[in-house]
């Protein structure tokens, strides 16, 4: 293969028919292939894999095929694990640490509830179940309510991990693939044709005599793939709408921590934007804060950003994990990333798409991004096998394909997009109304039942059925009113009224622009 990675054992060499075979000449000496792919991340490693294992011929480039170094991406939900399973990657979650996730804890003002992945919440019909103890159902519990007459059902389990590790393994096992070129370059445009306006490959930069020069190489598809991520350089060339990012995610590393419960994901919800808790290793915690742009506690005067960590977050973290907070900030290695929103799009432009967060992004609080992304390649396999697309140069069959694509990953991808927006506008509540409905989501899940088991069902890719979003939101939003009701004395009622009609009117505020963005073509 072309380049190895770095500081990862490399795969064992292919045989060398595989060497000489026609397809691998052209990768090698003709910069050609089947598909172009640019971006050796999640989608773009998973779908390499996926189209190779089809008999495609690939060609996948990245910038540095250094173990990268992230905040986020270290959680992949059951649904995800599930379709790692489906692609056949599963052994890609082995050896690199990645912890058993069973749930989470969320924790209102001190107060906690428990919310564990719920058994068997959408049936069979969503293939949650398909592959056995091999798919998102692990673990130690090997189910609950089982009897002679009621089957096993089993709680499904996500996984976390360092994102660098899981990225790597990803990697190697492109490399295995004899139908695959792993190739380190900076990608720098496409290529045209200049009378049809169709994409055929790339340019990319190849560094060469230690960087003291550099020469170009093209490298030509009949589908150009771009996956180049949330800072995609080629975004703008080929959509129309920008990602809105109003706050970022503050990552901290804590070692030792003690968390109020093992194998789950915190929530902490207090005065200010929320903190996540969730572990990457045996010994290691992310901590991540959410922070507004423009948050006073977050200003010079006071500190900076350390500032509002060490005087607002840290005293808001439950006792337990609040020494290896502090440790982990005094020893000054904080990270941020931006938390942005992009609806997704269409794909027409002919011999191309773009994928991945290149194409659609939201809130990452629910660590559905992942999951989101191997279920479209799992679409994806479908839709451009050679069964249904014997020629990928047959682009007006491609935009037909991409256009189904849109709309078919919409039973799952407009769950996770609406409710990661929904739940972080909830969660990071800075109005009188929206307080209102964050206490209402919090007394919900309180009440336990199909009042977690839903909205944590569709957190987790679990139960895939947009109007199953629809209803627990708006149950949320009339618990809430009803809250403030029985709060108000009798004299209050016809202001109290007046203030409920204001809550619902801030729910449907909450969620429609996000259900209309979903709806667009």
């Amino acid at each position: 293969m072309p380049l190895i990675l770095d500081s990862s054992p490399s795969p064992s060499p292919p045989p060398s028919s595989i060497e000489s075979s026609p397809a691998t000449l052209r990768r090698r000496e003709h910069n050609e292939a089947d598909v172009v792919i640019v971006g050796a991340g999640i989608l773009g490693t998973s779908l390499a894999v996926t189209l190779a294992r089809q008999g495609r011929s690939v060609i996948l480039l990245e910038k540095s095929l250094k173990q990268p170094d992230r905040i986020v991406g270290e959680l992949l939900q059951p649904g995800g694990v599930q379709a790692l399973n489906e692609l056949g990657l599963r052994e890609c979650l082995e050896d690199i640490g990645a912890i058993r996730v069973k749930g989470y804890e969320v924790i209102y003002y001190g107060t906690e509830v428990h919310i564990p992945y719920p058994a068997n919440a959408a049936g069979d019909d969503n293939g949650m179940r398909r592959g056995g103890s091999g798919g998102a159902f692990d673990g130690e519990n090997p189910g609950v309510g089982a009897t002679e007459e009621k089957p096993l059902l089993r709680r499904p389990e996500g996984r976390s991990f360092h994102h660098g590790r899981f990225i790597q393994q990803l990697r190697l096992a492109a490399m295995r693939e004899e139908n695959i070129s792993l190739i380190e370059r900076t990608v720098t445009g496409t290529v045209k044709n200049d009378w049809t306006g169709q994409v055929v490959g790339v340019e990319a930069e190849n560094p060469k005599n230690n960087g003291s020069s550099s020469a170009r190489d093209v490298y030509f598809g009949q589908l150009t793939v771009l996956a180049d991520g949330y800072a995609s350089r080629f975004r703008k060339e080929f959509i129309s709408h920008a990602p809105v990012s109003k706050s970022k995610f503050y990552g901290l590393e804590l070692i030792d921590a003690d968390l109020p419960h093992e194998l789950h994901g915190h929530v902490i919800l207090g005065d200010g934007a929320p903190v996540l808790l969730y572990q990457i290793g045996t010994r290691e915690t992310r901590a991540l804060v959410d922070m507004r742009d423009g948050t006073p506690t977050a200003s010079v005067a006071n500190g900076g950003v350390k500032g509002h960590l060490r005087n607002v977050v840290l005293p808001s973290l439950p006792k337990c994990v609040q020494p290896s907070f502090e440790r982990a900030l005094d020893e000054g290695k904080l990270r941020s990333m931006p938390n942005s929103w992009l609806p997704p799009s269409t794909q027409q432009v002919p011999g191309m798409v773009l994928l991945g967060d290149a194409m659609n992004m939201r809130h990452p609080l629910t660590g559905g991004g992942m999951t989101v992304a191997f279920n479209d390649v799992l679409t994806l396999r479908d839709l451009l096998s050679p069964e249904n697309i014997p020629d990928l140069g047959d682009t007006a069959a491609v935009k037909r394909q991409m256009r189904r694509f849109h709309w078919r990953r919409k039973n799952l991808t407009s769950v996770i997009n609406i409710l990661a927006q929904a739940l972080y506008s909830l969660f990071a509540a800075e109005d009188p109304q929206l307080k209102i409905l964050q206490r209402g989501c919090f007394r919900y899940f309180q009440r336990g039942g199909s009042c977690i088991d839903g909205p944590v069902g569709l957190l987790a890719g679990i139960i895939r059925q947009p109007l199953v979003l629809f209803y627990h939101f708006f149950a949320v939003a009339l618990l809430a009113i009803w809250l403030t009701l029985c709060d108000s004395p009798g004299w209050r009622l016809p202001l109290t009224l007046l203030e409920s009609s204001g809550v619902l009117w801030k729910a449907c505020v909450v969620i429609f622009p996000f259900i209309f963005s979903e709806m667009r073509s």
